[in-house]
């Protein structure tokens, strides 16, 4: 597939003439019905016919009304349900050959040659295997005169996409599969709820969570936690692990917990291959130790409730990407999986990821647990890594006599204080003292700074908004105070959690390292703001959180605006210039239209999509969603677009202006916010550690350097340092934005999914990767 072929091809044509058909299989999981919908609009706007297929496989077989045309409008407010609207079944009769002859003999009448399956990997197994063998399925079909040899030739070819739905995420060669964000959401809603009862008893918790063959929920919540022990299935404990956990517990409440999680993957095994089962560390904990212990088996409830704003934009990406890849199937592309890594859309070979996904569960069988570590990915080794380091203090004999200060600057949000206490966690496990500066800069300035300890962070991860104080005023009017209290306090490292301002703040400390030499030090920047715009990352701590709040926002406002009919709300979303939660909140949340700063508009757009509104009151859909960012145009204020719409939408909708303010950077840390901060904060310490130990010249540390102070940033597929004054280069500093960003590319596809016609730029689609060596990820 060349670059060329994608952008000469029109995509409002590429589907014209074809049929597209969309299925769910397997457990159901949030987020199947974004990829659902998105699938079918995508599919319509390229002109091609969807159909859908209900009850799984089982429709597929028995076909008749479970095969049924699917239009715009049928599959409006779906993007918020849980599970799957049009259902998934376990099929035995698609097990047989006889079972997928009756499938493919539905699908040749109906004229369907591309399939799009939404499932786990025995699913998309079932979907290889029926591709493989649909030309001697045909042939036996003509044989046995269900089929002409007419009707045979213009099926000739079936081409299959599959998307991963699972809440195990335990499919190799994607970093998330749909629902398995949703379901951390799940499970963390639990465990915030059981800690606080928790603490007023002085108990032990046992939580047990999905996961049969793959450990990442547990892993992934216990690391969001802090829970004091996890068991999961790629790795079991050691032997004389259960002397090592009641020494352990026992260590944390003699440092004055009140309380101990342990996490538990139903398919936990210790060395020996014998499962681990939550009855018997509850028995272990209860007659050693004599705690109060209960037990809480979460089951179903992870399926259920909501789809995070995540699976949503996950699904949505997905289903867009499954219709390309299968209208530029050929005949000898081999079967695909559309899968994200980093924040990149990519395309898989499905028979590999299928392999690799086996070889885990061959290597766990066989006690090669090392390996099955391996194949998970990166990001799960990460995870585990990380867990394992932060789990359980061990600090060494040996003090490094380094002191490194931690801070918070600019506006709070959440995520902000599981850095902070990844950070100072990890320091002490090197060695260092560890510092927390109240306050920020002002903090800094007037020696707002104590020593911090390993038990002043504890039950950091889940709380919101900044227990060190935050402040937006920047370092260069106190730098002769910074630079005395560096000095008094020896300070030799800083870690600088923050917005816009820690950006900006950070480079005015580089600047004054010419005038104060106590400035030269190792710095590093952790982006952390609602915002998303720090440049160097293409994502920052508390971004997520936001998107979550208002999308959930957004959902009661339809809710509110399809029992009234005929209404048309205008939100206001939060960002300064910058267009991030605008531009995902409306993919998340369904929206008509998002006014953002980066992408200029005019009165001819604000008439256009009046207009389209008014359009879209003629359908069964009767209401409207519209989203601006604060900052987007001095002129068209939120005031003047309400205005607009009420005047314009006389006698055909009404409106409504929702601003929602200040709640957006309030609320607990999403599960991603937790550990994004948690893997930034412990990885800034490392970094600094290692520039520490280059700094260190005639028995002090001096800095000078560029790469010396930087700024810890997502990008793509994995955590990259990048000194700050590289990043001048790519900074709008009016406007508080970074010059390029990522997500500007995912915009069209709101668009399209709101029924724009507008065109789809194609040639930024993913072209077919190899899934070995190719999983970094961010989760």
């Amino acid at each position: 597939m060349s670059k060329d072929l994608h952008s000469t091809m029109d995509p409002t044509k590429m589907g014209i003439g074809r049929s597209i058909a969309v299925l769910t299989s397997g457990g159901d999981a949030q987020g199947m019905n974004a990829a659902v919908r998105a699938t079918v609009r995508v599919g319509i706007y390229t002109g091609a016919k969807v159909f859908f297929v209900h009850e799984g496989y089982q429709g597929l077989v028995d076909g008749g009304d479970h095969i049924r045309p699917a239009t715009w409008e049928s599959v409006s407010m779906m993007l918020q349900l849980g599970g799957t609207v049009i259902g998934s079944a376990r099929c035995k009769d698609f097990r047989s050959r006889e079972g997928r002859m009756k499938a493919a003999c539905n699908l040749v009448k109906l004229g369907i040659t591309n399939l799009c399956v939404i499932g786990g990997d025995g699913s998309l197994t079932g979907a290889n295997q029926f591709r493989t063998e649909w030309s001697s399925l045909l042939a036996d079909l003509v044989s046995a005169g269900k089929i002409t040899q007419e009707e045979a030739k213009k099926s000739s070819h079936l081409n299959i996409v599959g998307m991963v739905g699972s809440i195990d995420n335990d499919f190799c060669g994607t970093d998330m599969t749909i629902g398995t964000d949703s379901a951390l959401h799940r499970i963390i809603e639990v465990v915030d709820a059981i800690t606080t009862t928790a603490q007023s008893h002085q108990r032990t918790f046992i939580l047990e969570v999905m996961g049969r063959h793959c450990g990442y929920l547990a892993l992934a919540s216990a690391l969001a936690c802090g829970a004091d022990w996890v068991f999961i299935p790629e790795m079991p404990p050691d032997e004389g692990w259960e002397d090592h956990l009641c020494r352990r517990l026992t260590d944390q409440r003699a440092r004055g917990s009140r309380l101990n999680v342990i996490i538990v993957a139903e398919g936990a095994i210790a060395r020996d291959g014998q499962l681990i089962t939550s009855d018997q560390i509850k028995k272990l904990v209860t007659d050693r130790l004599g705690f109060d212990t209960r037990t809480t088996i979460l089951g179903h409830v992870q399926r259920g409730g909501t789809p995070s704003a995540f699976d949503r934009i996950l699904g949505s990406r997905m289903g867009v990407e499954a219709v390309m890849a299968l209208l530029e199937a050929t005949p000898d592309t081999p079967a695909c999986v559309v899968s994200l890594s980093g924040n990149q859309a990519v395309r898989l070979p499905l028979m590999e990821c299928v392999q690799v996904t086996k070889d885990v569960t061959a290597a766990m069988g066989s006690g090669r647990f090392d390996e099955a570590l391996k194949l998970r990915g990166k990001s799960f080794e990460n995870n585990w890594n990380t867990y394992k380091l932060l789990a359980h203090i061990n600090p060494p004999d040996v003090k490094s006599n380094i002191n490194v200060a931690v801070m918070n600057i600019g506006a709070p949000c959440a995520g902000m204080n599981a850095a902070v206490r990844a950070a100072v966690k990890m320091g002490i496990i090197q060695g260092h003292s560890m510092f927390a500066v109240h306050d920020g800069f002002d903090g800094l300035a007037h020696g707002q700074i104590e020593p911090i300890n390993w038990t002043g962070v504890s039950g950091w991860t889940g709380k919101g908004g900044s227990i060190l104080g935050t402040k937006r005023t920047l370092p260069g009017k106190h730098l002769e105070k910074i630079s005395e209290n560096i000095a008094k306090f020896n300070i030799h490292a800083l870690i600088i959690i923050g917005g816009f301002e820690a950006y900006v703040g950070g480079l005015e400390l580089v600047q004054a390292r010419e005038k104060y030499e106590e400035m030269c030090i190792p710095m590093v920047v952790i982006p952390a703001t609602v915002s998303n715009n720090v440049p160097g990352s293409d994502f920052s701590i508390g971004a997520d959180t936001a998107l979550n709040t208002i999308t959930s926002t957004c959902d009661r406002i339809k809710q509110s605006a399809a029992g009234t009919k005929r209404r048309v709300f205008i939100v206001e979303t939060m960002g300064g210039y910058c267009g991030y939660l605008a531009t995902m909140a409306g993919l998340a949340a369904g929206a008509d239209a998002a006014y953002i700063y980066e992408e200029k508009f005019n009165i001819k757009d604000l008439e256009a999509n009046v207009e389209h509104l008014v359009e879209k009151m003629k359908t069964t859909v009767k209401r409207g969603l519209i989203l601006r960012n604060e900052n987007c145009n001095a002129n068209y204020t939120t005031d003047f677009i309400f205005n607009l719409y009420s005047e314009e939408g006389k006698g055909i909708f009404d409106c409504r202006k929702n601003i929602l303010g200040h709640m957006q950077q309030g609320g607990t840390p999403t599960p991603f916010d937790r550990n994004f901060a948690t893997k930034m904060g412990a990885k800034s310490i490392i970094w600094l550690t290692s520039k520490l130990k280059e700094c260190y010249r005639h028995g002090r540390i001096f800095a000078n350097t560029p790469d010396s102070a930087c700024v810890l940033g997502m990008r793509k597929r994995a955590l990259t340092f990048q000194p700050l004054a590289d990043l001048k280069a790519d900074t709008d500093f009016e406007h508080r934005i970074p010059k390029t960003q990522w997500w500007l590319k995912i915009r069209p596809i709101m668009k399209i999914l709101a029924k724009y016609d507008i065109k789809l730029d194609t040639s930024e689609h993913a072209d077919m990767e190899h899934v070995l060596g190719k999983r970094g990820g961010h989760k």
